[in-house]
């Protein structure tokens, strides 16, 4: 039987994994929203209602993770595509937590304020979750979607990219114009936060395409 065919079969069921997978992707999505309305205030009572609500869906989103896995040692399938979709399940796990920790880091730090470069990546990283939830549901047809899978893969990949860019033009600036080394610090450190967040989204496109490879022309 061909490896597709186990994965439809996979899929089929009642009790679905791909609906726990969309459902990280939503929850992942409310938490990329509420970072970036953290960047858009000074508030700090907008921070932490932010910061609560961010890490409400980080507790939501490990609990799914556990009823996951317990699909998961509930069926018949290989062992590899087990792992392999676990490592999608876990990647988006950990986007979870990373911006649970630049939220709070925000609300640590206190920044004196925040630079459009910060508020730039905290887009970014809303833009990567939202191609990161269009592309999940797809994974129930992968073999008949995988065009429509790989676009939003590339798509996270060039967020990541151009993440990459506004860091590091970011730490010059940061580096070269702010006279208070404690603040320049702050700046520094969620700006390094911020951008592992994207890098851990375009982990998640990661382990998706190696799906893609795996099974597609199997």
């Amino acid at each position: 039987m061909k490896i597709t065919r186990r994965i439809k079969r996979l899929f089929s069921r009642r009790r679905d994994l791909v609906p726990i997978l969309t459902q990280q992707g939503a929850f992942l999505c409310q938490s990329s929203e509420a970072l970036a309305r953290m960047l858009e205030t000074m508030d700090m009572a907008a921070w932490k209602k932010a910061e609560k609500e961010i890490k409400t869906c980080e507790v939501q989103g490990d609990a799914l993770l556990t009823e996951f896995n317990e699909l998961l040692l509930g069926r018949v399938f290989g062992s590899v595509s087990r792992v392999d979709l676990q490592v999608v399940a876990m990647s988006m796990d950990d986007c979870l937590d990373v911006i649970k920790d630049a939220a709070k880091a925000v609300q640590i730090y206190h920044p004196a304020k925040i630079d459009p470069q910060l508020q730039e990546l905290s887009q970014i990283i809303r833009s990567e979750a939202a191609a990161i939830k269009v592309l999940l549901p797809l994974l129930w047809d992968i073999r008949r979607k995988h065009t429509d899978i790989l676009l939003q893969c590339d798509r996270v990949t060039e967020l990541e990219h151009a993440a990459d860019d506004v860091y590091e033009e970011y730490v010059g600036y940061i580096f070269t114009n702010e006279p208070d080394f404690r603040e320049m610090t702050k700046y520094k450190n969620l700006a390094e936060l911020f951008e592992k967040a994207t890098d851990s989204e375009k982990r998640v496109a990661d382990n998706v395409r190696t799906l893609l490879l795996k099974y597609v022309d199997e």
